[in-house]
């Protein structure tokens, strides 16, 4: 779960870590007291979950009252589908510096990243330049210690002052990402002030769904996505993702759902999701089906190779679902695996049309969604 940045700077203003002065306004009828607290120059921060702000245009820099007003409009009736800007006072920047902690989970450890060159293209600088990003990892069980946060902060080489406040808030960033249960917490950039403070220019935490439950601070509500299908299907804890295709995808698989992926385009089709049938998810296709249906496509295809995810359940859950849900668009189902024969039989009962080839239910689905257009 993603926090937005006035989220992840109010729990690191909680912390101890520096933000700077700012308020969220939700409509341009806020702004102008929203100034009046923040001052002048300032900055007009769109508050979305998705990454690349600055380069799409979704970050202003504001000196009137006039301006401000005007780029806020444009902010608030901006195709992203922006519902509320973090009104952040200008900061006078000598110095953007990267710092984040995240998961490491090939040593089972916790990893601590810098670099002194922050800023928007930190991730060309990672492959181009990567003898410019320190790597520190962190053993879990002692959490991060002093001496670790000093010896990476002086290797910043930065005057005295800053570099212990810079030893603070790594401290202190590693004690959020602690509490929050989170996979990454991140700012970048961290400024270094003209005037010798240390200030988090932004901030991203990103918490693990796994600890969704005690985690409730910030849980997030239909609001906070682009769909209602995503929102239900985050609920329901199975992986999806929509497309704006034709063919609504049920697949069991990472590596089965990119063949169907390239089959699908092969064929000249169009994919309008993907939703993970596999796993742990196998006995949810009441669930899986009813998001599924809340995308605009013109077929579901689903296509499924179980061995501990049982043939027959699948089968039985998905004619549940058609009798319950009365689907108004095609299923087309290749479900193969454990138990196939019983799948088979419940399918056929069904009045479904059981296929074992792959391609060949690709190509049903694909001629399917051109007929309905």
């Amino acid at each position: 779960m993603k926090l937005y940045e006035f989220q992840a700077k109010e729990v690191f203003n909680e912390a101890g870590i520096p933000i700077p002065k700012s308020r969220l306004i939700q409509s341009i009828d806020e702004l102008s007291i929203a100034l009046e607290t923040v001052g002048l120059p300032c900055v007009l921060k769109s508050q979305v979950l998705s990454g690349g702000r600055g380069k799409r245009g979704l970050i202003q820099v504001v000196k009137t009252k006039e301006e401000a007003h005007q780029e806020a409009k444009k902010l608030f009736t901006h195709e992203a589908n922006i519902k509320s800007l973090l009104v952040e006072e200008a900061i006078d920047i000598d110095q953007e510096v990267y710092i984040s902690i995240t998961v490491e989970p090939e040593a089972a450890k916790a990893l601590l990243i810098a670099s002194s060159e922050g800023g928007i293209d930190i991730e060309t600088l990672a492959v181009e330049q990567p003898e410019k990003i320190v790597k520190y990892p962190i053993d879990i069980r002692d959490g991060l210690q002093n001496f670790q946060a000093t010896e990476v902060a002086y290797g910043f080489n930065f005057k005295p002052d800053i570099t212990k406040q810079m030893i603070k808030i790594l401290l202190k960033l590693y004690t959020v990402f602690k509490q929050y249960d989170a996979e990454l917490v991140e700012i970048n950039p961290l400024f270094i002030t003209k005037q010798g403070l240390v200030v988090a220019g932004d901030g991203k935490i990103m918490i693990d769904d796994n600890s969704a439950f005690r985690q409730t601070r910030y849980a997030q509500d239909l609001s906070d996505y682009r769909t209602e299908a995503e929102y239900e299907a985050n609920r329901a804890g199975i992986p999806f993702i929509q497309f704006d295709g034709d063919i609504g995808l049920m697949c069991a698989g990472a590596g089965l759902t990119t063949t169907v992926y390239d089959l699908i385009n092969y064929e000249g089709g169009t994919v309008a999701n993907y939703l993970e049938f596999g796993g742990p998810n196998y006995k949810k296709a009441l669930e899986a089906m009813e998001i599924c249906l809340k995308v605009p496509s013109k077929v579901i295809l689903i296509v499924t190779f179980g061995t501990i995810a049982r043939a027959d359940v699948m089968a039985e859950g998905i004619v549940d679902a058609i009798k319950r849900l009365k689907p108004d668009r095609p299923i087309v189902t290749c479900i193969r695996g454990t138990n196939e024969a019983r799948a088979v039989e419940i399918l056929k009962s069904a009045g479904l049309e059981p296929l074992f080839d792959t391609e060949e239910a690709v190509r049903k689905a694909v001629a399917l969604s051109k007929e309905a257009k």
